[in-house]
């Protein structure tokens, strides 16, 4: 009876990712300068102790929870602004950037033609160029256009957001099933009507489904962005940290921690509703 060996047949080849992986991040470890022993000093316990502290109890008299309210109605307000803008701009892009609604491609079994290609490929560079400089950057640049307010978020957030949604919901259109879409184009119909009926319905799901996690993105992003004026959350915390308001800035964060839950709990409910 032979003996069944035990050793692992993947061992090898797994030592060596493992030994890859480790000489890839060493030089950006360096290079980041990294070192955690640096949280260890005694001067920075102290003050890492200090400020955590003050965190509790959270804040929460009349004056500063009027505050907050206000700050989390902007906060929502900016975040969902710049993504009613980044749709307006993503949702035609997208369909110009897929191949799903191609005459050709319906009739050529998925090859797209020649001028499907000269339309989709500009506005995919145009996609990679909005979603490649993050949006902290484009907040900075509006604040310097448009001034100091929730403004320069909206606009920054619109930018960066139309380009990360424009790429995604061309490769979710391109992903499901294509033959009822190509079957109403070869029948005669609109691209428009095509798209509505042939490939919507099964995408819808996983549309609104990335559509919420980007909006709960922008959320995190406007909080971001407050750091450099556009106001919300992020410009109370960061006024609150400059004058060690620890209890405000705990107070602040569990806001923000319910925001995202509650972005969660609707991307379930729109999910289950779509399925």
């Amino acid at each position: 009876m032979l003996k069944a060996s035990t050793r692992d047949p993947a061992l090898l080849p797994r030592l060596l990712l493992a030994v890859l992986a480790v000489a890839v991040l060493w030089p950006g470890i360096r290079l980041s300068e990294l070192n955690p022993g640096v949280l260890l000093q005694a001067e920075n316990r102290q003050q890492i102790a200090q400020f955590t502290r003050a965190f509790w109890p959270p804040a929460h008299d009349a004056d500063f929870l009027a505050l907050l309210y206000d700050a989390t109605l902007q906060t929502l307000a900016v975040a969902t602004a710049g993504m009613a803008l980044a749709l307006l701009l993503a949702i035609p892009a997208g369909l110009l950037a897929s191949r799903a609604l191609s005459l050709r491609a319906a009739s050529r079994g998925g090859r797209a033609g020649l001028g499907s290609r000269v339309v989709r490929l500009p506005v995919r560079g145009v996609l990679i160029f909005l979603r490649s400089v993050p949006e902290i950057v484009w907040a900075l640049l509006f604040v310097r256009a448009v001034g100091l307010g929730p403004t320069a978020g909206v606009l920054a957030i619109a930018i960066t957001y139309s380009g990360m949604l424009g790429k995604v919901y061309a490769e979710i259109f391109e992903s499901v099933d294509q033959r009822p879409a190509h079957a109403l184009l070869q029948a005669g119909s609109g691209r428009l009507a095509a798209f509505l009926y042939g490939i919507l319905p099964n995408a819808a799901a996983e549309v609104v489904s990335y559509t919420v996690y980007r909006w709960e993105c922008a959320v995190r992003a406007s909080v971001v962005m407050g750091f450099v004026g556009a106001g919300g959350l992020g410009q109370q915390i960061d006024l609150s940290m400059r004058m060690f308001a620890g209890a405000e800035v705990a107070s602040m964060l569990l806001t923000f921690l319910l925001l995202v839950i509650l972005a969660d709990l609707l991307s379930r409910l729109l999910r289950w509703r779509l399925a």
